[in-house]
């Protein structure tokens, strides 16, 4: 979410027109979107590691499971801030996510109230209900003491008091539940500490355990097994946030809903590396880790989920299968340099990994909620 507070001149808003291609004549607005998000990233983290590039962003409103509108501000006819609507269309039916930025030299000055008033009136028309906006708040921004921290409903993590971010979301009626931790991991990693890092967890786990390996596509003997470990969200010690599980809760995992998922992500051109592990007494999967990969920029990659189950725990089985993912991933994909992950503050086992991997914080964003009055359901008439 953008800063704000004074008016600025007259702004014009609608709604993004998507280009069937990035050659169209009609793509120069879709351009200067994608523009705009980017520069509000370098502002925030001091690059744009975590922007999407055009054609990603363009692949990835072919998401069958979300439905994307994007808004756009206009001041003298040039696009200086974004809204970015997303819309579930699986489960969550209630819930609409908001991505709010505003050019730099544009923050401040009223655009982004407007924006944001203009998205909640159109997911309102949408029926939806429920709200989601994050602010980001990078590692230098929170130092200080206790009286200059917001801490969320869940009671663990801060951001900044001081960021105009909070003050803005604050203002306009949004209620701060969670926060994420925001780490960053260089990569390769040291040979020498994978070593290390692998004999812990191979004497943890004394041979009761094999790991497995795919990418993109689970092999046909592990699918029901994985479908099953995606439906025991519940009962694991998982990467996910907790907003994250409780959407993911809604979900019924099957063979053919976890083939949809992995054909749509082939389709927006993200590969995706994939560590399980079997449990060789039982000769059941239970735990896998995945880090995604971008179409545009394998320098940059994002750890996925990490999933255990709950009674397999203290074999430091994440720890065994996060190291050979991260192996397997350079292996695959030599120009990774970064991995980024999100986590929650509570989930310390898997914050403890990752220390130990060699992630560092890189910062944190705060899910900011807002109910909106239910307008009925919608009428539509036909002739």
């Amino acid at each position: 979410m953008a800063k704000e507070d004074q008016m600025t001149s007259t702004v014009e808003i609608g709604q993004l027109w998507i280009p069937d291609s990035l050659d169209a004549d009609d793509a120069k607005d879709f351009l200067a979107a994608v523009e705009v998000s980017r520069r509000v990233r370098m502002q925030i983290w001091g690059t744009d590691d975590l922007a999407y590039t055009p054609l990603e962003k363009l692949l990835e409103l072919g998401d069958p499971y979300e439905r994307q509108v994007i808004l756009v501000a206009r001041v003298d006819g040039r696009i200086v801030g974004t809204v970015d609507i997303a819309l579930p269309l699986a489960d969550n039916m209630d819930l609409a996510e908001f991505t709010l930025d505003i050019l730099p030299e544009f923050q401040r000055r009223g655009v982004g109230r407007q924006l944001l008033e203009a998205a909640e009136h159109f997911a309102k028309s949408e029926g939806r209900t429920m709200i989601m906006v994050d602010t980001n708040h990078p590692a230098e921004s929170l130092r200080g003491g206790a009286e200059g921290q917001l801490v969320p409903g869940s009671g663990l993590g801060f951001v900044p008091l001081a960021s105009r971010e909070v003050d803005f979301a604050r203002r306009t009626g949004y209620t701060l539940q969670h926060i994420e931790q925001f780490s960053s991991c260089a990569l390769p990693l040291d040979s020498k500490l994978v070593a290390e890092l692998e004999a812990e967890a191979e004497v943890a786990n004394a041979g009761r355990y094999q790991v497995h390996h795919w990418t993109d596509r689970c092999p046909q003997q592990w699918l029901e097994a994985v479908a099953a470990l995606e439906n025991a969200a519940g009962e694991v010690v998982s990467e996910r946030s907790e907003t994250a599980e409780a959407e993911q809760q809604q979900l019924v995992f099957d063979a053919g809903v976890l083939r949809q998922a992995e054909d749509a992500a082939v389709a927006q051109g993200r590969r995706t590396v994939v560590t399980a592990v079997e449990h060789v007494a039982s000769g059941r999967i239970v735990g896998l880790t995945t880090i995604g990969v971008l179409a545009q920029r394998q320098d940059v990659v994002f750890q996925d989920d990490t999933i255990v189950l709950q009674e397999h725990r203290g074999n430091k089985l994440g720890l065994l299968i996060k190291v050979a993912n991260m192996q397997r991933l350079s292996e695959q994909f030599p120009d990774a340099r970064v991995i980024y992950t999100w986590n929650a503050p509570e989930n310390r086992y898997l914050l403890t990994v990752n220390k130990q991997l060699g992630f560092t914080t890189a910062g944190v964003t705060g899910l900011w909620q807002k109910e909106l009055p239910n307008m009925g359901p919608r009428v539509t008439s036909s002739e």
